[in-house]
């Protein structure tokens, strides 16, 4: 009987979530049909992740090998959702359980100190969860200890970083409503500052108006599969007809090939967001309906596109010329003896996007356009020195893809190295 608790139960994340939402709507006295549906669809969210992650770590590894092959060097796109769901076999249990622990120890920050912020992004809460298990795995750390330190310093994450950005959320909005709850804010932080420092907040990006072609961008799923598919074809012809046909298709034409593989990413990341956005779409009301009883006078903090409607422009703009740091940088990072990190659309898009309202903010146009591009130096460095870590324990096909992880991941494992831990 303890082994069926401990191992298949516990040690199975997506039941081990389940029963964290069962409980929280059972707590909150919800009718019998939502706790069932909620629970159901909490552990069906779960399942749904790790199926989008075949598909699209299937079309990561194609893309490696043909990327290898053109150019002789490694390239990565960093990708939270693959990374995540690759780790769920061996770091599942323990990512379950700090993501669990660490909402708890957010409620009880959020209750007991000046820190009124409650986390709600739920993915990236799973994501920071995932990446606080691996890092600290790396550094030594395992069993009963891992959980405890791992939910604390998530809990810790999700009250400290909503603080760092409100200042500057507030200048945005214009009211003290909400916080932004969004592990880029590293990056988000960087742009503002930059912005005040050296651009104009009088010359605001809405001064502008953008073309209305470039409205595609907004949708997140056509805006992959036309990257992916200008990534894919471009990489297959410095690859080569005769390698390709050869060694990746078999037989079918490369072009073609290359246009179905970047499809199949972009259907990739659809199916885990899917997942994903049912995963929390319960998971989120139990622990929010959890928070409002034992921690009043919270703000929530909210995903990152939550500032979008406040400068729209600046969405556009911060998005592109982040994409351009992070082209840049596929060419430094190989001269400073790192792994070349191809610029992922949906890092770049959600966390440039976002510089780019902060960088606006306290910058205008000059602030939107320098605080996004710092924004994509950040997120091609930091995941590229996570890797020199995390390969450690099998994790060199992607990493993860905004600042906190980056920042967090490096702080741990390097404190961890330092103090002899590892």
């Amino acid at each position: 009987m303890m082994n069926l608790i401990m191992n298949d139960i516990l040690g199975t994340p997506a039941i081990l979530v389940g029963l964290f939402a069962l409980a929280g709507l059972l707590l909150q006295r919800k009718p019998a049909a939502t706790v069932v549906s909620g629970t159901l669809k909490t552990i069906m969210g779960f399942v749904i992740i790790s199926a989008g992650a075949t598909v699209l770590t299937g079309s990561l590894d194609i893309f490696s090998q043909m990327f290898n092959h053109a150019f002789q060097v490694e390239g990565i796109v960093p990708t939270n959702e693959a990374i995540v769901a690759a780790a769920q076999s061996d770091f599942g249990a323990m990512t379950a359980l700090i993501m669990v622990f660490g909402m708890i120890v957010n409620i009880i920050l959020a209750r007991f100190t000046p820190l009124k912020y409650i986390f709600l992004t739920g993915h990236h809460t799973l994501f920071m969860a995932c990446l606080i298990a691996v890092a600290l795995t790396i550094g030594g750390m395992n069993g009963f200890p891992l959980v405890v330190v791992g939910s604390i310093i998530l809990g810790l994450c999700m009250v400290l970083f909503p603080a760092l950005l409100q200042p500057y959320v507030r200048q945005i909005t214009g009211s003290d409503d909400f916080a932004v709850g969004h592990f880029g804010s590293v990056g988000y932080f960087t742009a503002a500052t930059i912005g005040k420092w050296l651009g104009n907040k009088e010359k605001t990006t809405e001064q502008i108006k953008v073309p209305q072609q470039l409205g595609f961008l907004r949708d997140t799923s056509v805006a992959v599969s036309l990257t992916m598919t200008l990534f894919f074809v471009v990489v297959a012809l410095f690859a080569g007809r005769e390698y390709i046909e050869s060694e990746l298709s078999g037989g079918s034409n490369f072009i073609v090939f290359s246009l179905m593989q970047a499809i199949t990413f972009a259907a990739g990341v659809y199916i885990i967001l899917a997942g994903v956005r049912m995963l929390i779409a319960e998971i989120v009301p139990a622990f929010k309906g959890i928070a409002e009883k034992l921690a009043p006078n919270t703000k929530p903090a909210l995903d990152c596109p939550t500032v979008f409607p406040f400068a729209p422009n600046a969405v556009i703009i911060g998005f592109i010329f982040s994409f351009l740091a992070g082209l840049l940088s596929m060419f430094i990072l190989p001269l400073v003896g790192l792994k070349v990190i191809i610029p992922g659309l949906v890092p770049h898009f959600f966390t440039g996007a976002t510089a780019g309202v902060f960088g606006n903010a306290t910058g205008g146009r000059r602030g939107a356009m320098l605080g996004a591009f710092a924004n994509g130096l950040l997120i091609s460095f930091l995941p590229a020195i996570m890797l020199v870590f995390m390969s450690s324990v099998g994790f060199s096909g992607t990493t993860f893809g905004d600042t906190d992880f980056g920042v967090v991941g490096i702080i741990i494992m390097g404190f961890m190295k330092l103090f002899g831990a590892a």
